[in-house]
């Protein structure tokens, strides 16, 4: 972003705006499913929503700040993008003493919906990508990796159907968590470059 904020425009800020709220809507109905079905890769991609939901909250809130505090922001935002890997583990961890599968429908519909709402965000954020900066890049680095972890959990629920073993929905959880720490370094990295060109 440039330094004085003249590249945020009133287009942005809806889009991040809405891109906000589709993520926390579908962090309900995904949490639900993934509570009733008991699904490590549904959990922690509900998380995930919640995770992105807050990143947009605080792109919004952080907009039309100076370049040194954004940066200070993107480098918090890197925290946050471990948050969903680290309860992944978690729920993984306690899967692992009792293994039972999730129900392979509700686990692929619930996929399906969740690719749906990431491709809509990371197509609303694709034109702002290369945006000047680390706040943006993160919101689109997190839609960009959610459509690609959604396809896993919806070709998932289809193993499952054919294997009725939980062992597809922990590895695909544990490649959540994969991911978002990968996404993590990218943040922090542009966050830390950020914060050097505003301090020289």
């Amino acid at each position: 972003m440039a330094g004085h904020g003249s590249s945020i425009t009133p287009r942005l800020r809806r889009v991040v705006r809405l891109v906000a709220l589709l993520n926390l809507a579908y962090f309900g109905v995904e949490f639900a499913v993934a509570s009733t079905i008991r699904s490590v890769s549904l959990f922690a991609d509900s998380i995930d929503f919640l995770e992105d939901a807050s990143i947009n909250i605080l792109i919004m809130i952080a907009l039309g700040w100076s370049a040194r505090r954004r940066a200070r922001v993107g480098m918090g935002l890197a925290g946050i993008l471990l948050v969903p890997g680290l309860a992944t583990l978690w729920t993984a961890w306690r899967q692992f003493a009792a293994p039972l599968p999730p129900e392979p429908v509700a686990l692929s519909l619930a996929g399906a919906g969740a690719l749906a709402v990431n491709l809509s965000c990371a197509i609303m954020l694709a034109r702002y990508r290369r945006h000047p900066g680390s706040l943006i890049r993160a919101a689109f680095l997190s839609a960009r990796n959610d459509t690609l972890v959604n396809v896993a959990i919806v070709a998932t629920g289809f193993v499952t159907a054919y294997l009725r073993s939980a062992w597809p929905d922990l590895i695909v959880g544990l490649g959540i968590a994969l991911m978002n720490a990968d996404a993590a370094r990218e943040v922090y990295g542009a966050a830390r470059e950020e914060h050097r060109a505003a301090v020289a």
